[in-house]
């Protein structure tokens, strides 16, 4: 069994930061590509930042700049370091990782999901 355990939501003011951690655990054998996506009300869920290991990572355009996403492969953890946040920023912010495990090749998991409200 995997699961994806997220961390650090919570609520800031505009112009503030916040720290979100995603920790993978269980049966895993490698991960390929870690990710944050977030879900506003009434919105689709969207891409925030992906990356993969050696690579450039990859931002959505509303982010780049102000989000930085980094990976510790030691700890099969991914951080999304949110700089200079806005109100629309607030969102349910998803975990995501491709992963292969004894029971599946490169499956996508999903964490539950961590709250990030940022007031005006």
């Amino acid at each position: 069994q995997v699961q994806l355990e997220e961390s650090g939501g919570g609520l800031a003011q505009a112009g503030g930061s916040l720290r979100l951690s995603c920790a993978a655990s269980g049966s895993i054998i490698s991960i390929n590509r870690m990710g944050w996506y977030r879900q506003a009300p009434g919105k689709q869920r969207e891409l925030v930042a992906t990356i993969i290991s050696g690579r450039s990572p990859n931002y959505a355009d509303s982010v780049k700049v102000r989000f930085t996403i980094s990976r510790d492969n030691a700890k099969n953890t991914v951080y999304l370091q949110m700089n200079s946040l806005k109100p629309e920023d607030t969102a349910v912010y998803f975990c995501n990782a491709l992963m292969s495990t004894p029971w599946d090749t490169f499956r996508n998991y999903w964490g539950q999901g961590t709250q990030v409200t940022v007031s005006s």
